[in-house]
């Protein structure tokens, strides 16, 4: 299921990240996917966070979600609390590591709190609502096993309140997770049945997210009624009427003859 899965996502990362401009980006976990390796972004870091020390016995000693020894991180951190200050990074890539996480809310806002605006987010995780969600629920009464999936609506739901605008999702993996690779392959028809008529109960999901940052809008002016300023009105003046002035004068002079 592992190499189905990798090789999966590791076509969908090289499709949806090829084009994805900026500076700065980070992969958080699982290291065997190459996510960025198609990004032209010129600072790209891959970090491990605190869960991948712990090995899982439930798989035989390593979880296929930890990456081999040859792939060196380039830094180790708290997927709780980041080392980025906010406002610094165009691109993370979550493959598996939200369920894998003690506290994803906190991770998640951990990622919107880096994130530039306009800056994305692609993260994956495994569908509690497949053949590959119930292998893992059965195999989590293991020892060691802290996986919690976390469902496609509800991941959707917690990137909403945060502000993010999903602009990619997509569905894979719709053969039953059997031990043996020969009955998956032989179960691969459904694979084209799934994706066309029960997509949303594929093994895994992918979410890219873009982070929306409300903006200043200048509002147009209410238009008011013009009011006269009272310092313009015509201030009435006392005048005296030439013309009756100069009847009055004829007047006096007649009368005096």
């Amino acid at each position: 299921m592992s190499a189905r899965l990798l090789a999966w996502e590791q076509a969908q990362a090289d499709e949806l990240l090829a084009d994805v401009f900026g500076y700065h980006a980070v992969q958080l976990g699982w290291l065997e996917l190459q996510a960025l390796r198609n990004n032209r972004m010129p600072h790209r870091w891959q970090a491990r966070a605190e869960f991948e020390w712990q090995d899982d016995p439930g798989q035989g000693g390593k979880s296929p979600l930890v990456a081999c020894a040859e792939s060196a991180p380039d830094v180790w951190l708290d997927s709780r609390a980041w080392p980025w200050q906010a406002d610094s990074l165009d691109l993370v890539v979550l493959p598996h590591t939200l369920e894998r996480s003690a506290d994803p809310h906190a991770c998640l806002r951990e990622v919107e709190r880096v994130l530039i605006p306009e800056g994305q987010v692609l993260i994956t995780g495994l569908n509690p609502l497949s053949w590959w969600g119930l292998q893992q629920a059965r195999a989590q009464d293991a020892p060691g096993q802290g996986q919690t999936l976390i469902a496609y609506r509800r991941l959707r739901d917690w990137l909403r309140l945060l502000g993010f605008e999903v602009q990619v999702s997509r569905f894979g993996g719709w053969t039953p997770a059997w031990r043996q690779e020969r009955w998956m392959q032989r179960m691969d028809w459904m694979e084209t049945a799934g994706a066309r008529w029960w997509s949303i109960f594929g093994g895994v999901y992918l979410l890219m997210a873009t982070k929306r940052v409300p903006g200043g809008r200048l509002l147009e002016a209410r238009q008011w009624r013009t009011v006269r300023s009272p310092t313009a009105a015509t201030a009435p003046v006392a005048r005296s009427d030439s013309s009756t002035g100069r009847r009055a004068v004829a007047k006096d002079i007649f009368d005096a003859r």
